[in-house]
């Protein structure tokens, strides 16, 4: 047996829940082009592309008060100001695609799932406007039956109610359900949903090691639940 199977009892999970950004989709090159386009035409100085790496997960909200202080959290930050880059950055970031790509090891992963008629959906705190347009621009819109996004709901992760939500519509137990993710912000979701989890080590995890979360499953890749 796998390592699925030897956890859930001799099959697999009837429901999988994955993160977008960093589990499946390596999206921060594009993310990085349109926060830089907000920047120039607020004329602010351009951030580099592994700055944004690490700024990614918890909604573009945040993303772009991060883009404004350099990653400075408690740095107090003007609203007008603010609310302009986020405008910007909602105006830019759906013409900016052409760097996205699907992590090795996903479309294989979906596949057989699928074919194991396990249920999967998306939970991420992207905007949920932008989830779907992008699925279907790299072919795997067809795999998921519910997309939940920052916005889709008053919490987001790390809170556990966008996982609840899934559980809920699929009408499945957390502990018969899996989620997939890379920051610590999956992980603290998945344990607050009494959700098994599982965490990709290719990620976008603040340039921490993911393992310091402590999930079920630390995986190089998803085939490694495979194994």
């Amino acid at each position: 047996m796998n390592v699925l199977q030897q956890h859930y009892q001799g099959t697999y999970p009837k429901l999988i829940m994955f993160d977008l950004d960093g589990t499946l989709v390596d999206s921060a090159p594009d993310i990085a082009i349109a926060v830089n386009k907000t920047l120039q035409d607020l004329n602010l100085p351009a951030v580099a592309e592994e700055s944004v790496r690490n700024w990614v997960g918890n909604g573009a909200d945040i993303l772009i008060r991060r883009a404004l202080t350099n990653g400075d959290d408690n740095n107090s930050i003007d609203q007008a100001l603010w609310d302009k880059a986020f405008k910007l950055l909602l105006e830019y970031y759906p013409y900016h695609h052409n760097a996205n790509y699907i992590y090795q090891g996903v479309k294989p992963f979906l596949e057989f799932m699928q074919k194991q008629t396990v249920k999967m959906a998306v939970v991420t705190n992207k905007p949920v406007v932008f989830v779907e347009p992008l699925l279907v621009e790299l072919e795997i819109n067809q795999y998921f039956q519910w997309i939940v996004g920052g916005g889709s709901l008053p919490q987001k992760k790390p809170a556990p109610e966008p996982l609840l939500y899934v559980l809920q519509q699929a009408n499945i137990m957390a502990e018969q359900a899996l989620f997939i993710g890379d920051s610590r912000n999956d992980v603290r979701a998945a344990k607050a949903a009494n959700v098994p989890c599982a965490a990709l080590t290719y990620g976008y995890n603040h340039g921490e090691s993911i393992a310091v979360e402590d999930p079920d499953w630390v995986i190089d890749d998803l085939r490694d639940l495979l194994k």
